[in-house]
Parts: structure tokens; C-alpha cells; sequence
């Protein structure tokens, strides 16, 4: 009987406790673990929660939670810490007086709990949840570069970003023009996954892919990550992309460079543009001004039409055809007019006018443009402007009125735009010469190339009066020159040389006189030149028949004066240096009979006064005055003193 009884009451004791154990779970329950952020590749500092008492910590167990299995990795007795074997073994330490366990070199691995449980007074625990992040790399972004159709009938791929090495997994959102897309059934679709690297960091990719229309053809496209730090949220957007859409083409249209008005002369470039993509393929063809139908032009490897250079023929009618090779329809531009500017050839009348001296000539301009022109006439030789209008009015005529005159016909309101016409006067007259004689300096024996210019209406011909090798060459249509290569002889230079020009209304005639070179007495001036130099005038030294002949200075005789001069000179400062020097020695013989000496106030004592010993006669001595200017009296035949300073 006893012991049912110790049965019953053991059953009645567990009966009675049995609430108190149900109870125990909700009593139990741990609080939330404490939240530490770190970095990946930075130091974590787990700190154990415990009563901050030196018994507390002296004796403490740490463990990391995974798959919610407690895993021992480090242990602390007496104040000394210990790691345990496994993958913290070499990444643990104390600090804070053991209160902290520092984790070096952080990796993704490492998010999960830690606890840390010690044993005075009575067991105690404390959990820390590790939470790591990584910031990822730049996103990539690369585009569809095969383009999309608008008339795709699904969405298309626009474009992929990449997000590498980041963690925990970033978020992406895809931007149009600035503006986030998000899923849009039939039109826009984002496809994302993920890839874990074996560091444990996650590699994102996201394709964007979307129908698009003409209007997307500019539109700009960018990825943008999202990504949390232990600092707070941040963001990285990638480049803008644009995407190439394909479009059939509504519009074909004419496009001329350059812009603006055209003339002769000019690189003139004309190409067909369209509004769809891809470009059909481009004609061009030109409207024949005949037969009214369109022409097909050549063209270069881009489809452009040059006009190099362009000229007036190429005004007309252009037209463009675009074929587009997917549809096969053509489509044509709007005709577009082009006008190339022109100045037909100059005209002027009469073409070739003679006149008399003394009589009047009308030069009339004429020409042809695409615009209105302007006429001026410029005098050829040197380019003085003599009327601005279509005619020229010369009066009294003169033979320097003689030679070009040009017309120029241009149009002002289109620069560079201009054609001219030369047009010669001839008055009639004898012939001019350059000039009426010359001297030439030569040696005998040489070579000597001579020239004769006359000018004249009718045109001259110039002959010589010595043999010699001579030949003609036109300066302008009423002058010319005339060579001569002749070998200088005694005889040559006894006679000189003339040359004759001559026409049906007269002649005249030039001489050139030959002088032999002399070294010493060569001075050559501007009217004498030297046999090794042509012998020829400027124009402006031209005289004609009735001018007079000038005489030429001879060079002899002016280097004979020079010498002569320069010779008296030294002879007289030689003599007077001669005599200062016997006269300083005592060796000039000098009477004192009739010295007469000149008293000077004593301000005038250190001036200079020269003796002179005079032998001239009573009548001539007269003419001398003294300092003062007085006159000596007849009688007087003494020394005489002249004051110098005067």
C-alpha cells in the first residue's frame, strides 16, 4: 500500500508543477539582438553586454550563431583571451579591458550573430547581430547596339547594366530622359538577377528592355544603383546611351552648301537628307531645261552631287529620290530651283581703236548677268580708276594716252563676283625712244649686249647701224625692244653706235657712245652705264625727235677738277707747316727794323699776334689795315702785326 501511495503523490507533485513549467518559455524569452554595421575589409567591435564588474568578465565565452548552431571561437579567463580553432582563429582579439572582442578584415561571411556568455555570479549571456555592407563599382551599361524597330511587336531590348561586388544586393531602377520607368505591361519589362562571388559579394545585372517609337530616337537612357552603407543610403548612376530606332521614312528634301547666294567659281555640294532611319538610298536628278524630264546626276560614294566648280550651266531644276529597300517605295523630294550666278564675257567697242593725236575716243563696256552690274574703267598701267559707268570719253588725245585700258564688270551684291576686258589705244605717231643718246662704259675686246626701246603707232621696227646679233621682243602692242650682241672694236668706239626705229609715219634714232673703262678716273653717275649692264632707259626719260640733245658731263674733267683741289690743299698745309716749324727754330731770317709794336689793354695781353715781314710796296702797303682797321702810312715799311683773333 506504501507504495502506491509515493506513486500517486509523485504524480499529484508533477501534476501541480506542470503549469509552472508550461510558463517557462514566455519567461525565457531573449531580448533583441544588439545591431553592429561595419564594411567589408574594416574592424568590427563586438562588445559583450555583460555587468561591467572585473569578476564578470573573467571568465567568458564567445560563439558565432550559424544555422542556429552555437560554434565556440574565442574564451577569456582570469583577463586572458584565447581564440579557438576554426576560420576566426587569427582575426580575434581583446580590447576595452576584455569588455570588447575586435574581428579584423571583415568579409560578407561574417553577417550573423555573436554571443558572448559568462559565468559569475550565474550564467549570463549577451547576442550581437553583425550586419556587413559594399559599396558596389560604377554600374556598366552597355546599349543594344543592333537598334529596335518601332513596329516590333513585343518589347525589345534597349539595354543591360551591371552592377559588380557589391553587398547586400543593390537596387536598380532604369531612367528615360531623366524620368524612372517602371513595368509597364506590353511596353516596358526590367529583368534582374544576381550572381554570389566566391568573396561572398553579389554581382547584379538588369536588362531593360521596352517598345519604342520615332520620338525615342534622341531619347537618353541610364541605370542607377541603390545601396545602403553603414553611413546611410547612397546611389550610383551610370552614362546615358541613346538606343538607334529604326522608322520608315515619311519625307524627302534638297539640302545646298553653301548656304546663300551662289556664283561661278564656287565648290557647290548638293545631297539628299530624309527623316527615316536607316536613310533610304538617294538619287539625284537635274530637270533638262529642253525637254522638261528629269535627268539622274552622278554622284560621289555618299550619294552628294558636286559642282566644282560651278558655273551657270548648273542653274536648273534639282530633285531628289529616296528608295527605301526594306518596302521598296520610292519617295520623292519637292523640286528645289538652283542659280548659279554669273558675268558673261566682257564686251567693249570698238575692240581695237586707233585715234590721231589731238582726236576723241568713246570706249563702250557691255556684258550679261544674273544680276544687276556695275562698270568701271581703270587705267592698265597703273590702275587708277577713270569712270565708273559702261563708257569711257577720251578727249584731245595725246600719245601718252596711248596703252590699256581695262573695263571690270561686277556685281556688288555678291563679292568675288566680276569678269574684265583690256582693251589697247593706239595713237598714230613716229616712233618715241626711250631715250635720245646714252654713254657706256666698256672694255675693248668684250662682249657687249645693248638695248634700244621705241614705242609707236603703227608698231616700230628698230634696226642698227653695226653688225652684231640682234633680235626684237614686244613690250605691249605699240612698243619694242630691241638686243643687240656686239663685239667691241677700235673702230667701235671711234664711230659709237646708233639705233633707228621706224614706222610709216617717221623714225628716230638713238645713239649710245662707247667709253673705254679707266679705273682711276671712273666716276660712274646715273647717265652713264657700263658695258657689262644692258643700256636701256626708264620710261620716264623717253625723248622724242624734236627734243634737244643734252650734253653729257665728262667724267674726265670732274675727276681732274677733284684732284686738283685735293692737291693744293696738302701742298699749302705741307708749306705752312714747313714754315711755323724754321720759324719756331730761329732758322726764319726776320728783320726788326720797323717793327712797330701794338700796345694791348692787359685783359688782351695772352692773345696771339703773328709778325709779318713785309717787302711789298708803299702803294700796296696802303691796302693793309692794322687790329683797329686803320690804313698804314705810305711811307711805313716796317714789320706789321695782324691780330688773328679776327
Amino acid at each position: 500500500m506504501g507504495l502506491p501511495r509515493l506513486v500517486c503523490a509523485f504524480l499529484l507533485a508533477a501534476c501541480c508543477c506542470c503549469p509552472r513549467v508550461a510558463g517557462v518559455p514566455g519567461e525565457a524569452e531573449q531580448p533583441a539582438p544588439e545591431l553592429v554595421e561595419v564594411e567589408v575589409g574594416s574592424t568590427a567591435l563586438l562588445k559583450c553586454g555583460l555587468s561591467q564588474s572585473q569578476g564578470n568578465l573573467s571568465h567568458v565565452d564567445w560563439f558565432s550563431v550559424h544555422k542556429e548552431k552555437r560554434i565556440p571561437i574565442f574564451r577569456v579567463r582570469q583577463g586572458q583571451g584565447q581564440s579557438e580553432p576554426g576560420e576566426y582563429q587569427h582575426r580575434l582579439s581583446l580590447q576595452d579591458r576584455g569588455a570588447t572582442l575586435a574581428l579584423t578584415q571583415v568579409t560578407p561571411h561574417d553577417e550573423r550573430i555573436f554571443l558572448c556568455q559568462g559565468k559569475r555570479p550565474r550564467s549570463q549571456e549577451h547576442r550581437i547581430q553583425l550586419r556587413v555592407y559594399k559599396a558596389p563599382e560604377e554600374p556598366n551599361i552597355q546599349v543594344n547596339a543592333l537598334g529596335i524597330p518601332v513596329d516590333s511587336k513585343e518589347p525589345e531590348e534597349v539595354a543591360t547594366c551591371v552592377g559588380r561586388n557589391g553587398y547586400p544586393i543593390p537596387q536598380v531602377i532604369w531612367y528615360k530622359n531623366g524620368r524612372p520607368l517602371k513595368e509597364e505591361k506590353n511596353r516596358v519589362h526590367i529583368q534582374s538577377s544576381q550572381t554570389v562571388e566566391s568573396s561572398g559579394l553579389y554581382t547584379l545585372q538588369s536588362i531593360l528592355k521596352a517598345q519604342l517609337v520615332k520620338e525615342d530616337k534622341d531619347a537618353q537612357f541610364y541605370c542607377e544603383l541603390n545601396y545602403r552603407l553603414p553611413s546611410g543610403n547612397h546611389m550610383k548612376e551610370s552614362r546615358e546611351v541613346t538606343v538607334p530606332v529604326f522608322y520608315p521614312t515619311e519625307k524627302v528634301w534638297l539640302e545646298v552648301e553653301p548656304v546663300g547666294m551662289l556664283k561661278e567659281g564656287d565648290r557647290v555640294e548638293i545631297r539628299c537628307l530624309a527623316d527615316g532611319n536607316p536613310p533610304p538610298h538617294f538619287s539625284i536628278s537635274k530637270q533638262n531645261p529642253s525637254t522638261r524630264e528629269a535627268e539622274e546626276e552622278t554622284t560621289n560614294d555618299n550619294g552628294v552631287l558636286v559642282l566644282e566648280p560651278a558655273q551657270k550651266e548648273h542653274s536648273g531644276l534639282y530633285e531628289c529620290q529616296g528608295l527605301d529597300l526594306d518596302t521598296m517605295i520610292s519617295l520623292p523630294s519637292e523640286p528645289q530651283e538652283l542659280l548659279v550666278n554669273y558675268v558673261s564675257d566682257v564686251r567693249v567697242s570698238p575692240a581695237a581703236p586707233e585715234r590721231q593725236e589731238g582726236s576723241s575716243l568713246t570706249l563702250i563696256c557691255e556684258a550679261e548677268s544674273s544680276q544687276d552690274l556695275e562698270f568701271q574703267w581703270l587705267r592698265e598701267e597703273t590702275g587708277q580708276v577713270l569712270e565708273r559707268g559702261p563708257v569711257l570719253q577720251l578727249h584731245d588725245l595725246k600719245r601718252e594716252a596711248g596703252g590699256g585700258y581695262r573695263c571690270v564688270a561686277s556685281v556688288p551684291s555678291i563679292p568675288g563676283l566680276n569678269r574684265t576686258q583690256l582693251v589697247n589705244v593706239a595713237v598714230f605717231g613716229p616712233p618715241w625712244m626711250a631715250f635720245k643718246e646714252r654713254k657706256v662704259w666698256v672694255k675693248e675686246n668684250m662682249m657687249l649686249n645693248l638695248s634700244c626701246e621705241a614705242s609707236g603707232h603703227p608698231r616700230p621696227t628698230i634696226s642698227w647701224n653695226v653688225n652684231g646679233t640682234a633680235s626684237e621682243q614686244d613690250q605691249d602692242p605699240q612698243r619694242v625692244l630691241s638686243t643687240l650682241n656686239v663685239l667691241v672694236t677700235p673702230e667701235l668706239l671711234e664711230t659709237g653706235v646708233e639705233c633707228t626705229a621706224s614706222n610709216d609715219l617717221g623714225k628716230n634714232t638713238s645713239v649710245l657712245f662707247l667709253e673705254l673703262v679707266n679705273l682711276t678716273t671712273l666716276t660712274p653717275d646715273s647717265n652713264t652705264t657700263t658695258g657689262l649692264s644692258t643700256s636701256t632707259a626708264s620710261p620716264h626719260t623717253r625723248a622724242n625727235s624734236t627734243s634737244t640733245e643734252r650734253k653729257l658731263p665728262e667724267p674726265e674733267s670732274q675727276g681732274v677738277v677733284i684732284v686738283a683741289v685735293i692737291v693744293c690743299i696738302l701742298v699749302l698745309a705741307v708749306l705752312g707747316a714747313v714754315l711755323y716749324f724754321l720759324y719756331k727754330k730761329g732758322k726764319l731770317p726776320c728783320g726788326r727794323s720797323g717793327k712797330q709794336e701794338i700796345t694791348l689793354p692787359p685783359s688782351r695781353k695772352s692773345e696771339f699776334v703773328v709778325e709779318v715781314k713785309s717787302d711789298k710796296l708803299p702803294e700796296e702797303m696802303g691796302l693793309l689795315q692794322g687790329s683797329s682797321g686803320d690804313k698804314r702810312a705810305p711811307g711805313d715799311q716796317g714789320e706789321k702785326y695782324i691780330d688773328l683773333r679776327h
